[in-house]
């Protein structure tokens, strides 16, 4: 917690005059009794020579005033405390908001695994609100409530000192109480926010699969899987709150009692002599602000373990070293090699796994040739083009992209040389060509209608209402996959990169659409290397290479003819597909 309130220095001068504002609110509010204070001694209770009490309306006047001056002082000094309160908080949880969600996006793949996306989801939102909460009642009551009652406690002593002795029984058991509770309610606390990563998880899940879910006949299930996570969490709240119920009951009868015991001792002494009535009034007065700020201090205590166990949440995700960084001193590619890609017996594996994903994997790409990966499901064809981008980093060998070995560029300069079309199309809320444009920002209307044209995705948008301007939902939901994945090439296509990798970008898309989808981009993409990986052997026959993967091992490179003579298993999946005529 204190690690993320460091991160208040930029906010150094709204500080120091939100301190001063705090300062002369509790000035304001301790001088209050002592006016009071002042008109019940000498006001109210004035005798005059006569030996009757005589009000004096001259001097209740005067002092009335000033209290109402000293009030309306401390109600804008209160305002204007909680308007920088707010401003500097949310300025806080806006940067460290920020930084957190910059910080997960340099993470590789590795570390959203370890970390979970439900989990970060919640960490971003729901922690930094609790961070937010208390912070904010940090700076409205944790600053004044030390003033409150230190200068109380001052005033009370001035007042009458042995009377004094009732606050320092009831302070210290207040204090004893609130810390028991803490010790008790923290671990509950740091309990929940696990919990409320279960609930993200599974209604994360319900809603991304719903078809699924309804399609199986599952919701009922879904239901009772949600409900259950619900109650985990519910259950374990009312747990915590219940105990914490139990601190405001118990500050309140301190409170009544300490109120009660000062009027009973306060009477004797008055009695006695030793104290006017208006020096106790004060008195219970100064007792009660004491108390009051005791009690922000236990609301803090209420809301702090929580933001504490929240604190440790998002520093987790602060402090988790990315497993891919940029170079030190990173190297420009070389201009003489643009295009060109080069895998150096490279093995990879996957954190965690017993056996390599891909092992002794060395091949070559040249700009102007296409090259196709094929293989089984499970032989890694996805997990190697991954690790061109640094999706993933390769455990073992080298990886060569434009002559230079891609740990030693930076990520940007990487895949900004990309065009990167993956196994799952995925489209963002907004129109058709804020997601073609999202490849470039600098395309032009004619790059998006022309990528559009050579992705086949004219057609089926022009028969839209509204064109090129209609709206796509959240995750491309109101398309279909085939249109999905025509306008996640486009989207590629509109950057026009050095390189273009295309994940089995075709599955989709029938084979007519795919023929005339491979014949445009021959032609478009003349200059760039091409990488596609492909079920289909329809939609590789045609490449200048192609790679056949097994079980994460290179076991056959070459043309389709050369592969149907030398490669087994080239041979069973062209025969799964294809009849002995198409074959011949």
């Amino acid at each position: 917690m204190i690690r993320l309130l460091k991160r208040l220095k930029p906010f150094s001068l709204p500080l120091i005059v939100l301190l001063l504002l705090a300062f002369f609110q509790s000035m304001a509010d301790l001088y209050l009794p002592t006016l009071m204070s002042d008109i019940v001694n000498n006001g109210i209770s004035k005798v005059n020579s006569k030996g009757v009490v005589s009000p004096d309306v001259p001097y209740i006047w005067q002092t009335g005033g000033k209290m109402i001056l000293v009030t309306g002082i401390s109600m804008i000094c209160a305002i204007l405390v909680s308007f920088f309160a707010s401003r500097i908080t949310m300025g806080l949880t806006r940067n460290i908001r920020k930084e957190l969600f910059t910080r997960i996006e340099s993470y590789s793949m590795n570390e959203f695994d370890k970390i979970g996306t439900s989990s970060l989801i919640t960490r971003t939102t729901n922690d930094i609100t609790q961070i937010q909460n208390v912070v904010i009642m940090m700076l409205r009551m944790l600053i004044t409530a030390p003033m409150m009652s230190i200068g109380g406690l001052i005033l009370a002593l001035q007042k009458d000192r042995k009377l004094t002795l009732v606050l320092a029984v009831a302070i210290p058991f207040l204090a004893i109480v609130i810390a028991v509770m803490g010790a008790i309610v923290v671990p509950f606390f740091k309990t929940m926010q696990k919990k409320v990563d279960k609930i993200n998880l599974v209604l994360r899940e319900g809603l991304t699969g719903i078809r699924v879910i309804r399609a199986f006949d599952r919701q009922e299930i879904e239901k009772e899987r949600f409900e259950k996570a619900n109650k985990d969490y519910t259950d374990l709240a009312i747990k915590a709150n219940k105990i914490m119920a139990g601190l405001m009951p118990i500050m309140m009868f301190v409170m009544n009692l300490t109120s009660i015991s000062i009027i009973w001792f306060g009477s004797k002494r008055i009695d006695a002599g030793s104290m006017q009535v208006g020096d106790m009034m004060a008195f219970t007065q100064y007792a009660m602000q004491i108390m009051i700020s005791v009690l922000m201090v236990a609301v803090m205590f209420v809301l702090i373990p929580r933001a504490q166990a929240s604190a440790v949440r998002i520093n987790e995700v602060l402090d988790m070293k990315a497993e891919i960084e940029d170079p030190k001193n990173p190297e420009k590619s070389d201009e003489g090699k643009k295009g060109y890609i080069e895998f150096k017996n490279v093995s990879f594996s996957y954190p965690g796994a017993e056996e390599k994903a891909l092992s002794g994997i060395s091949f070559s790409a040249k700009p102007g040739e296409t090259t196709a990966i094929i293989g089984g499901t499970g032989s890694g064809k996805s997990t190697l083009i991954n690790l061109i981008p640094r999706f993933y980093e390769a455990d073992g060998g080298e990886i060569l992209v434009d002559g230079k070995e891609i740990k030693r560029m930076t990520q940007n300069e990487l895949r900004t040389k990309i065009g990167f079309v993956p196994q799952k199309a995925t489209l963002f809320s907004g129109d058709i060509t804020s997601n073609i444009k999202f490849g470039s920002d600098n395309a032009s209307v004619e790059d998006i209608r022309h990528a559009a044209e050579i992705a086949q995705a004219t057609e089926f948008i022009s028969n839209m209402k509204e064109g090129f301007d209609s709206e796509i939902a959240e995750g491309g939901s109101n398309v279909s996959g085939g249109q999905k994945q025509r306008l996640s090439i486009a989207r590629a296509l509109v950057k026009r990169p050095e390189i273009y990798i295309f994940d089995d970008s075709f599955s989709a898309l029938d084979f007519k659409t795919d023929a005339k989808l491979r014949a445009a981009l021959s032609k478009e993409t003349k200059e760039s290397t091409v990488i596609i990986v492909a079920q289909r052997v329809s939609t590789i026959m045609n490449a200048d290479r192609i790679i056949v993967l097994d079980e994460g091992k290179v076991v056959g490179i070459g043309t389709h003819r050369e592969l149907l003579n030398n490669c087994d298993v080239y041979h069973e999946i062209v025969a799964s597909q294809l009849s002995e005529e198409e074959m011949a």
